[in-house]
């Protein structure tokens, strides 16, 4: 093997890992993909390009020993060969992390600085970086940035309607899920170059959750704004928000601004109208109504967001879903879809049920596809473009 490149997604209390070989051309091919546990019971799994497992065991509660244990799996695949590089998925990039980077320790530092900015993200996305570089100081790191894929969004669509010294200081909506959108413009080029070329809006819903309007294959309009809590409804997240509700639980429920925060990030969303579960799965199976009424909230939301965006897009040629309710609930999909029957969408329900990669009826007036997204493969793309540099 002439070498290879590892890919990082940081979670809240996990990290997603792929293991990429360097074939002959220069492209990164998937050697085994895995889970980095670092919850309660830190665990270490992994799994081969065809799904078949090949580790799965406890580590140490130390988090040297996490990522210690995460290098020692992955030496073992490569044999003879070197890693090139680990890249990272960070989730904010500000105004001037606009492409994939070097890892170096200035840069290190003005990304942290932008944790404010994503105060719960940014960290997560930082400690697996400074955990490689204390055991691999001589390793290439590189990180690429949710944010970017969103440069290309218009200054009005950018802007907020605060005063302008507000804007200078870099509020404004960024759009986040980039890597994942980056992904899914690249396969609908593949799938469809005429396609590619249209009007799109591209269905990222997951625990975080939300759209990108393209055209040509780049963002021109998201849901996401400022920070990840903007737009949809999502998991544990409220979304869109009428800023006078928030000055009510400050002003007059006396709320601290660290326990807003809590409060908007971990407790709303399905979670918080259902009471139940942040799990689409769990609230699909439920008959209790308050499960039935954020499942409804989650759909209205998608669907009038969809038509937002299409009416920034002038029309609407492709709708993509993606992520993991996007790509596994066939019933979430219909139920969108049937609010934008107005605008020409119409399924195919045994394509739909079947998962297939084209879900809309032949007489829809709007492409329907489901897509899954692959932004570890991305994040190897980049990082071996930065290696080469």
């Amino acid at each position: 093997m002439p070498g290879a490149v590892i890919a990082l997604n940081a979670g809240s209390s996990s990290v997603k890992f792929g293991l990429y070989e360097v074939d002959a051309s220069g492209r990164p091919g998937l050697i085994l993909r895995g889970v980095l546990d670092l919850g309660d019971a830190p665990r270490l799994t992994a799994k081969a390009a065809n799904g078949a497992l090949l580790h799965d065991r406890k580590l140490a509660a130390d988090e040297g020993a996490h990522f210690g244990g995460l290098l020692d799996l992955i030496e073992g695949h490569i044999g003879g060969g070197s890693l090139i590089a680990a890249g990272h998925r960070i989730v904010h990039g500000g105004r001037d992390f606009i492409r994939p980077v070097r890892l170096t320790p200035d840069v290190i530092e003005a990304i942290e600085k932008l944790t404010p900015l994503a105060p719960l993200h940014q960290p997560r996305s930082l400690a697996p970086i400074r955990a490689l570089a204390a055991l691999r100081p001589e390793l290439l790191q590189v990180g690429c940035f949710d944010t970017a894929f969103h440069q290309t969004i218009s200054r009005t669509v950018a802007r907020v309607a605060l005063p302008r010294k507000y804007e200078a200081e870099g509020v404004r909506r960024y759009g986040f899920h980039g890597l994942s959108y980056e992904y899914i413009a690249g396969r609908l080029r593949e799938i469809s170059p005429r396609l590619a070329a249209g009007r799109t809006v591209v269905a990222h819903l997951g625990n975080g959750a939300s759209l990108c309007a393209m055209r040509d294959g780049k963002s021109v309009d998201t849901t996401m704004g400022f920070s990840a809590l903007d737009g949809l409804v999502m998991g544990t997240r409220c979304g869109s928000i009428d800023p006078g509700v928030l000055l009510y639980l400050l002003q007059e429920k006396g709320i601290s601004p660290d326990n807003l925060e809590h409060l908007l990030y971990e407790e709303s969303g399905l979670l918080g109208v259902s009471g139940i579960s942040a799990d689409m799965r769990t609230l699909a199976a439920s008959d209790d109504p308050r499960a039935i009424e954020a499942l409804e909230l989650f759909v209205f939301r998608a669907a009038r967001e969809t038509a937002a965006l299409a009416n920034t897009l002038d029309g609407l040629d492709c709708l993509v879903f993606t992520a993991g309710i996007g790509e596994n609930s066939a019933p979430i999909r219909s139920a969108i879809c049937a609010k934008l029957e107005w605008l020409g969408v119409r399924i195919d329900a045994a394509a739909n049920q079947a998962h297939a990669e084209l879900i809309s009826a032949p007489d829809s007036a709007v492409t329907v596809l489901v897509i899954p997204t692959d932004e570890e493969l991305v994040v190897a793309r980049c990082s071996l473009a930065v290696s080469r540099q």
